[in-house]
């Protein structure tokens, strides 16, 4: 399995690649996000391990850089000790997990294999149905870059009809995802949130995208 190590500190980077290749991994080492971006956009990597604190592009950007590329090899994030918002950046920026410094390197190898069996597929931050985008992280949704002003519930929503694109979902579906199990009033409620949805992200833009399909639930239609 090939890694890619992106760390500054010269010796933590040592330490952790001589672990790595004891282990069986191949290992790439550098030290700053602009050739991070470089070196996984040449190479095939299995996993990347990434710190935040960089020099140039910090750990956040080049995450950012290489799923708008479409490279959707398994990223860790490597953190600061007390680095709770560099934890959620990190996550929201589209990396897979993260370890705080200092860790156990037993950890970091348990984890990685845990990245490497999961593989390579794509999973983006920000969901894109045409020129519709929906983001998870800010719980917010946009069309032709105008923004779309939604309630929890309507991101809720449509958040499900997005991941689910081109596939029809039942209101039973939306209102396990939407509402909970123990939700005892009128189904119906799903049909009240979808026209609101269809108010807010069709007809401004004179398109119709969000369509019920009689009998079966509802779809968000692909481009």
């Amino acid at each position: 399995m090939r890694l890619l190590l992106v760390e500054d500190e010269q010796r933590l980077a040592d330490v952790i690649k001589s672990g790595l290749v004891d282990k069986g991994f191949a290992v790439d080492v550098v030290g700053d996000g602009s050739e991070a971006v470089w070196m996984a956009g040449e190479h095939r990597y299995d996993a990347i391990v990434l710190d935040v604190m960089l020099p140039g592009l910090n750990g956040f950007a080049v995450c950012r850089k290489l799923r708008e590329a479409g490279n959707w090899a398994p990223i860790m994030m490597l953190t600061a000790m007390d680095g709770e918002l560099d934890e959620v950046q990190s996550l929201d920026s589209g990396a897979d997990d993260y370890l705080a410094k200092p860790f156990s390197f037993a950890v970091l190898l348990a984890r990685l294999r845990a990245l490497v069996r999961r593989g390579a597929q794509e999973r983006p931050a920000v969901i894109e149905v045409g020129d519709l985008q929906v983001d998870p992280a800010a719980a917010c949704a946009r069309r032709g870059g105008v923004h779309i002003a939604l309630t929890p519930k309507e991101f809720a929503v449509l958040h499900l009809l997005a991941r689910r694109a081109g596939q029809v979902v039942t209101k039973a579906e939306l209102l396990q995802h939407a509402w909970d199990f123990a939700f005892e009033g009128d189904p119906n409620i799903v049909e009240v949130y979808v026209s609101a949805l269809r108010r807010k992200i069709d007809a401004p833009f004179g398109v119709r995208t969000l369509t019920t399909v009689r009998g079966s639930g509802y779809l968000l239609e692909l481009p």
